[in-house]
């Protein structure tokens, strides 16, 4: 499928980009401009993942009204991790099965011992979107196979991947007013950015299902992984979520930044999400009591 062969060209050229980098920086081709582009369009990418895709659409966090429902839908397909209803059919089949036969990216599929944990990592990491098979969506995503706006935002997974690469450039270009400009930002803002949501992103998958703390009662390996907290946008807080999927905080203890969950506060004061289901202290008390 079209879909599925963009996903796997941009998980591994933005990443070879990405090696290319190091030595970029070191005398030549970057400026603040293709820096501030490329934080930019990470945070809106990310947050379309982590706000949208995941914590509004897999897991029904909060209700949005249409307009902001279709921004989410936008801006989470231009991370390029997939069309949505692959996506959200895919993680819904993970908690499902989280860390258990039918898990689509447990890194203990192949058991304990060191060599397995490396095989592990790397399924966990990357390793399964490149033998996957794709999840039923009729079983995992009937909600969003009945709406005609993320129908459309599905089929459209093709021209909001080129969008996500060329915006950048476009910018670069206009204000530099120079073809070079142009390449730098489609290099930082564009192939590196996009090279650095997916590794993150995946590191979710990877390494917070291996490594961490689990203050929180659980039946798989979730874990929280501090370090990745300010990158994830508060995604690594993974021990709470498998704990409680539906809150839309992750980050519920002190010092926990969850960049996502301030995000969603924001949309909640505007007007543009409601109904959201915060963690409450009671539950959080009764999940960490009954490890």
């Amino acid at each position: 499928m079209p879909a599925h062969v963009s996903v796997y060209a941009f998980a591994i050229v933005p990443f070879v980009a990405a090696l290319i980098a190091v030595p970029m920086v070191w005398g030549w081709g970057v400026s603040w401009l293709d820096l501030s582009l490329a934080v930019f369009f990470y945070t809106l990418s990310i947050l379309g993942v982590t706000v949208g895709f995941h914590r509004y659409f897999t897991h029904g966090s909060f209700k949005a009204k249409r307009p902001l429902r279709v921004t989410l839908a936008v801006l989470g397909s231009m991370a390029v991790q997939g069309p949505i209803l692959h996506w959200v059919a895919d993680h819904r089949r993970h908690h499902a099965f989280s860390d258990r036969d039918g898990d689509p990216h447990s890194p203990w599929l192949f058991g304990t011992s060191p060599l397995a944990i490396m095989r592990g990592f790397w399924h966990a990491h990357i390793g399964w979107i490149f033998r996957r098979t794709l999840t039923n969506q009729q079983r995992f995503a009937p909600d969003l196979l009945a709406d005609r706006d993320m129908r459309v935002v599905h089929r459209l997974f093709g021209p909001l991947t080129l969008a996500t690469m060329l915006l950048p450039a476009l910018i670069g270009g206009l204000v530099t007013w120079s073809w070079w400009g142009a390449v730098t930002a489609f290099f930082w803002a564009g192939l590196v950015r996009v090279a650095a949501v997916h590794h993150v992103t995946w590191s979710v998958n990877s390494i917070c299902h291996m490594l961490g703390e689990r203050p929180f009662a659980v039946r798989d390996r979730s874990a929280n992984f501090w370090p990745l907290a300010i990158l994830s946008m508060g995604e690594s807080w993974h021990n709470l979520h498998h704990a409680d999927p539906t809150s839309a905080r992750h980050g519920v203890n002190r010092g926990q930044i969850d960049i996502s969950a301030r995000a969603i506060w924001l949309l909640e004061k505007a007007g543009w999400a409601y109904d959201v289901r915060w963690s409450r202290p009671e539950r959080l008390v009764k999940l960490a009591t009954a490890r």
